[in-house]
């Protein structure tokens, strides 16, 4: 699956709760809270790049499919995870959270879990 493109976030549910149970500092929560990133993926075979966008900041990740790589959460902390292909998704684990990330149509869909909250986000190509 080719994850390539510029991905407008529309739709997050639980983005607050997620940010609490994962031990976000209050200040990113309330910033946060009220801003829809745009997603710039650029995928070259297993080699993938993603940048998301907000007016408060830009944070880069980049990784292999397979190997160990250190990502930036959400909240800026740096985490280690390996990212993996499942059944054409993109499956990170990490010591905080589990994220799933899959194409269904002309939607992108990450679902992340830490705990006991479930964060979903919806983008459409922009």
């Amino acid at each position: 699956m080719d994850f390539s493109g510029t991905w407008k976030v529309y739709s997050e549910e639980n983005l607050e709760e997620f940010l609490k149970v994962i031990g976000a500092p209050e200040m990113v929560v309330k910033m946060r809270k009220d801003v829809k990133p745009v997603l710039v993926i650029e995928q070259n075979g297993r080699d993938l790049t993603c940048t998301m966008k907000t007016l408060l900041c830009t944070r880069v990740n980049c990784f292999t499919i397979g190997k160990e790589s250190e990502i930036c959460s959400l909240d800026g902390r740096k985490l280690k995870c390996t990212v993996r292909e499942e059944d054409g998704k993109l499956v990170c684990e990490t010591s905080k959270f589990k994220s799933v990330r899959e194409i269904q149509g002309d939607e992108m869909i990450e679902t992340t879990t830490a705990g006991y909250v479930t964060f979903i986000s919806r983008s459409k190509r922009a």
